[in-house]
């Protein structure tokens, strides 16, 4: 019998009330305590299915990606329809997200026409992608 399982991709951070905040406007999402943890704040949509966790690292380091020393960790992949990526990236910007330019990141200067490379108010890497279909929504239209 396999155990029924979640999974939570979780960033560690100084601040996590701020970036969970961050990740939930830029994602139209929700934030709030995850039952029984309370070190860990869950982003999470209109359906209640967790997009993300944040959590409480007071050694936290900032990743030092994209310099070429420090490697890149782990990075969210944000989803959206080809159309809305130029509208995407300004309210990731607008939220306080930090563009990486190609050659902060090592791309092509081209690769711009299907992602943008970001760092979050903590640091983290993230990009905002374009799909030749509408992302899926999980639940309740939106």
């Amino acid at each position: 019998m396999t155990v029924l399982k979640t999974s939570v991709f979780v960033l560690d951070c100084a601040e996590p009330e701020p970036l969970a905040r961050f990740y939930a406007e830029l994602l139209g999402a929700a934030t709030g305590p995850a039952p029984g943890d309370g070190e860990l704040i869950l982003v999470t949509d209109d359906s209640g299915a967790v997009a993300l966790g944040v959590r409480r690292d007071p050694n936290h380091v900032t990743p030092s990606w994209p310099a070429p020393e420090g490697p890149q960790q782990a990075h969210l992949r944000i989803l959206v329809a080809a159309e809305a990526l130029d509208e995407a990236e300004r309210e990731a910007v607008a939220l306080g997200a930090r563009p990486l330019s190609a050659e902060e990141d090592g791309s092509r200067p081209d690769d711009r026409t299907t992602l943008r490379r970001f760092s979050d108010p903590a640091g983290h890497a993230f990009v905002i992608a374009a799909v030749h279909e509408a992302p899926a929504a999980h639940g309740a239209d939106r």
